[in-house]
């Protein structure tokens, strides 16, 4: 059903204009309702057939004698209006970052469309879209779901025309989501229910009800029957609240369909038994002739700012105004920037209604409150707590903070705006007594060892120090870092920065080669020997690459002179395992193996302690003969040495 609302910007300007819709039709890009694009052959028409009179020569035959329509462009633009009531995110503070921008960079990934978000001058949010037609159709619907509150709504019609609003494989019902950006669910075959559910905003649902009535209508086996109306007289046969209407309907057991404000359509479409139908249409007729006689037009002008006092909340002011006075009200659009109001009744009734739209324009006031940009947030509260307090005591006015300006904003009923008013004056005077600021100038590509790993540094900082930090981010490219909170952990917070920055500045990265094959020897047993090195040079960062990875390169980093000396240190560490590290194999009689580890081991510890190396032998199943004996060069030719002499004497004792 039809309420009285705010109309399309389309039919404003037909009625502001005297026209109606059969007159003029203005095709734009970015309506709501597209038009399908000319196919190949609207666009280029064949050429007329080669038997046409000479004498038509110069008269093209065909579709060639007319104007070619033009193709529209393969890259779209629309932009949508979120209002501030209805937008998910509204702290002013996190605009343009946050959960809020994270969102609509998962909605360009994955639609390919290109978005663009600005705040209106009533805090609502614009949003440009730009792409072929199905991405932006796809972002449009993303961006209703997960930027805007929701509504939900139902409509019933008969269980055998669901498979209609379904289409087929699911074609209908994926299109109509699309163009009118809500989810639709409709109940399972083996659910009785008729009821469709429908969740958006509310100019959505609207839109999605109408849809789906008009295809119930079209499937219904009784007669259907449809009306041309002037969309300016829409409000009177709908009545205030849609009364008028809905009494019609129950009275004659006739489906009637008024399009809605927000779709610019002037069809009333009726379903029903053909002689009740009959009724209802009769009833309807004469409304529209009586009003088309009677109704007088005045256009006044009304400051855009109090347009929205004049709806009143869900339009119920338009519906008092029109039950009161039998008058209609046409506000233009919200992002429209006319400011005229178009008042549509009978003669006698205009004055009054005239002076009803006056009296909810000036019910309202607004005011400003100085406030430096800095302590909005302060003022906000954590998750608005702060402010809450107000707005539960005056739910009736409205408070703005605009972010780069030093004001705070408070429209609604004059006594309430006076004591919110003082009530933030106070907040504001507290605050600038115990509250200070400070900007500082830092690197922006030390930015996020300043956060640290999962904002670990800065939440530390912020923590101890009672303040609040803004880092700005990295897309900025901005070097500003600003503190607030208490003036003594102002500047405590901004000497810990500037020294960790100063820090960052004197760092350096080193790669440091290391054979591989000593990494785990470094590391030592349970990661003891690098424990060791670490606690040497706490302010070095040593990182060993991952195994799998087969690489030499150890990664130092840390203060520059701290770096050198953990360098020189584990340098001279590698230089110690090369030289350790050299090797001979000696082949030993495997019968003599037993006598070169003597009893309980006696010989081979001796020749290892004496020699200084590492002695190795195979194990006893195993068919080698060979020792390895690592260390120094001269401690292994020795230890040789010794083993060699050892299987001599063996050797020759078995001679003789």
């Amino acid at each position: 059903m039809s309420s009285v609302a705010v109309l399309t910007q389309e039919s404003f300007a037909e009625h502001r204009s005297g026209l109606v819709p059969q007159q003029i039709k203005v095709a734009t890009l970015n309506s709501e309702e597209e038009s399908d694009p000319p196919t190949y052959k609207d666009a280029f028409p064949p050429l007329p057939e080669k038997a046409a009179c000479l004498e038509s020569a110069q008269e093209p035959a065909g579709a060639w004698g007319n104007k070619i329509r033009p193709i529209k462009a393969s890259v779209i633009t629309q932009v949508f209006h979120v209002p501030l009531e209805e937008r998910k995110y509204k702290d002013m503070n996190q605009f343009g970052e946050g959960e809020q921008a994270k969102i609509c960079l998962e909605i360009m990934q994955r639609t390919g469309a290109h978005l663009e978000l600005s705040l209106a001058k009533d805090q609502g949010l614009s949003i440009m879209v730009s792409g072929k037609l199905d991405a932006v159709m796809k972002a449009r619907k993303d961006i209703v779901a997960r930027l805007q509150t929701q509504a939900s709504a139902t409509v019933a019609i008969p269980k055998e025309h669901h498979r209609f609003v379904i289409g087929k494989n699911g074609e209908k019902l994926q299109d109509l989501e699309l163009k009118t950006a809500t989810k639709i669910q409709i109940p399972r075959p083996d659910d009785p229910s008729n009821q469709i559910k429908i969740t958006g905003t509310k100019e959505g649902i609207e839109k999605a009800r109408h849809e789906v009535l008009l295809i119930s209508a079209e499937q219904d086996k009784r007669a259907v029957e449809r009306l041309e109306v002037e969309k300016a007289f829409h409000p009177f046969i709908a009545g205030p609240y849609n009364r008028l209407v809905g009494e019609i309907m129950q009275e004659t057991g006739t489906r009637i369909n008024i399009p809605p404000p927000s779709v610019n359509r002037t069809e009333i479409v009726f379903t029903g038994e053909k002689e009740q139908l009959a009724q209802a249409v009769a009833r309807i007729k004469k409304i529209y002739e009586e009003k088309k006689k009677k109704t007088t037009t005045i256009a006044v002008e009304v400051k855009k700012s109090q347009h929205k006092y004049v709806i009143g909340p869900k339009g119920n002011s338009l519906q008092e105004i029109l039950e009161r006075t039998g008058v209609s009200v046409e506000i233009p659009p919200s992002d429209s920037i006319s400011e005229t109001v178009i008042l549509r009744g009978e003669p006698e009734k205009l004055g009054q209604a005239l002076t009803e739209v006056y009296a909810k324009a000036n019910s309202f006031t607004v005011s400003s409150v100085a406030a430096p940009s800095w302590l909005h947030r302060f003022i906000i509260g954590k998750k608005g707590q702060n402010l809450a307090k107000i707005t539960q005591q005056m739910p009736k006015v409205h408070i703005e903070f605009t972010e780069g300006e030093d004001k705070i904003t408070l429209e609604g009923p004059t006594e309430d705006v006076n004591v919110a008013q003082e009530q933030i004056e106070g907040m504001v005077k507290d605050l600038i007594n115990r509250m200070d600021y400070v900007e500082i100038n830092i690197d922006h590509k030390f930015h996020r060892h300043l956060i640290g790993k999962s904002g670990a540094n800065i939440n530390r900082i912020k923590d101890q120090y009672k303040v609040s930090v803004r880092i700005p981010p990295d897309s900025e490219k901005s070097n500003l870092i600003r503190i607030e909170g208490d003036p003594q952990g102002v500047q405590q917070a901004k000497r810990e920065l500037l020294e960790l920055a100063s820090r960052m500045e004197n760092e350096r990265t080193k790669d440091l080669i290391i054979e591989q094959r000593f990494h785990r020897t470094i590391i030592g047993q349970k990661g003891e020997r690098i424990r060791e090195i670490r606690d040497k040079f706490p302010e070095v960062i040593i990182n060993f690459p991952d195994p799998a990875q087969k690489s030499d390169i150890v990664q130092l980093r840390g203060p520059k002179n701290e770096v050198e000396k953990c360098t020189k240190y584990m340098q001279k560490m590698v230089a110690d395992l090369v030289e350790n590290s050299y090797s001979i194999s000696v082949p030993i009689f495997k019968q003599f193996h037993k006598n070169i580890i003597g009893k309980g081991g006696a010989n081979i510890k001796k020749i290892r302690e004496e020699s200084n190396t590492k002695i190795d032998l195979p194990a006893e199943n195993s068919n080698s003969e060979t020792i390895i004996i690592t260390g120094k060069r001269a401690n292994c030719e020795a230890a040789r040495s010794r083993i060699l002499s050892i299987q001599k004497d063996l050797v020759m004792g078995d001679v003789f």
